[in-house]
């Protein structure tokens, strides 16, 4: 998956993308990684938000919550 042509995509839409790895909680054997994403599709302070170990189960909960609620999210 082309992260950055998703994150594209979502802006493009007026959606607010944050998509971090986390050093921090890699080190405590946490979950390392973080994606985020708010903006202009939702209402009352609605946010979409998952912490992960694997980066893909993190993008998969996200994107599906995303393409949900009507965005288009590239594969």
């Amino acid at each position: 998956m082309d992260v950055v042509r998703v994150m594209e995509a979502l802006a493009d839409q007026g959606v607010t993308v944050v998509f971090k790895a986390d050093a921090e909680r890699m080190r405590e054997g946490g979950r390392r990684w973080t994606f985020i994403a708010s903006g202009a599709p939702f209402h009352d302070g609605l946010l979409v938000r998952t912490d992960a170990v694997p980066v893909d189960a993190c993008l998969q909960v996200c994107l599906a919550q995303l393409r949900e609620r009507g965005l288009v999210v590239p594969e």
